[in-house]
């Protein structure tokens, strides 16, 4: 033992703990731990093949019978090989040089395309035009037509089906007291003054895109001038009255109106079939 006292007896069990025996008087041992066996013992105990695997572990080896550790060889600065350093080139350079970067070119070109269509729409010009600029100067291109104001379609006075009402004369009287003013199926006074307000009623006149374009051009605009400034814009329908702040978008058949709502503003799409009346009155009025 490793205490310097001997122990005789018959292995009756062992295992990764420990072994126990069989005394000579017939009586067994407590456990021993296989710490508690000399270098000797433990050589002893390694002859019997059942615990040698157990206890091998627990005996030291000569220097000599260690496996070496291979020398450490330490090469020189000219023996060893240096990884080549990238080579410096530009952000541009480097999306082109990598199929990820490609891939991001040609979706950043594609939204410059899409901007430039939607920019087309919004702004009132030409899609073809607005495309062909972003194809050409992306991303710059659609920023200019951007901040370009909305472009209003030039609309002939006389080409208009709501022109001012055709005048005539009555025989005997001078020109300038005998103008009387006729419109399509009635017959009516001179129009009211601007200052006092004006009220367009259907059947009297045709609600669709040139007639807007006409007489509300003012409020196509974010922001109103001129005598537009101290008007207010009713529009009249089945569902409804509503007050315009501005004619954001216009097509073939209806109108968009941003209108006030209690005192939120909101926008809302009226086709020209739904109008009944509409009233151009001074604030206050």
């Amino acid at each position: 033992m490793a205490d310097g006292t001997a122990l005789v007896g018959d292995i009756v069990s062992f295992d990764d703990i420990g072994v126990k025996f069989r005394m000579g008087d017939g009586s067994y041992s407590d456990r021993f731990a296989w710490t508690k066996f000399s270098q000797d013992g433990l050589k002893t105990l390694a002859n019997n093949p059942k615990i040698k695997l157990l206890v091998e572990p627990f005996i030291e080896k000569p220097p000599s019978e260690r496996p070496q550790k291979p020398p450490v060889e330490i090469k020189k600065d000219e023996d060893m090989k240096r990884l080549a350093m990238p080579l410096g080139q530009s952000l541009l350079g480097a999306l082109f040089s990598s199929s990820v970067g490609l891939f991001a070119l040609v979706l950043v070109y594609a939204a410059n395309l899409y901007a430039g269509f939607e920019i087309a729409v919004v702004r009132a010009r030409p899609k073809g035009l607005v495309m062909g600029v972003a194809a050409v100067l992306p991303i710059l291109g659609p920023i200019i037509f951007l901040l370009m104001p909305v472009q209003m379609e030039a609309i002939p006075v006389e080409a208009s089906t709501e022109a001012d009402p055709a005048t005539f004369a009555l025989p005997g009287q001078p020109t300038t007291l005998g103008e009387m003013q006729v419109t399509a199926g009635a017959f009516h006074p001179p129009a009211d003054s601007p200052a006092a307000g004006q009220i367009f009623q259907r059947g009297q006149f045709t609600f669709n895109r040139r007639f807007f374009e006409t007489k509300f051009s003012g409020y196509f605009g974010v922001v109103r001038h001129g005598a537009d400034k101290d008007m207010v814009l009713f529009v009249k329908t089945g569902g409804g009255k509503y007050q315009v702040e501005r004619i954001t978008r216009i097509t073939a058949s209806d109108v968009h109106l941003e209108v006030t709502l209690g005192e939120v503003r909101q926008e809302v799409m009226v086709p020209f079939a739904d109008i009944q009346e509409i009233q151009l009155k001074p604030k206050g009025a």
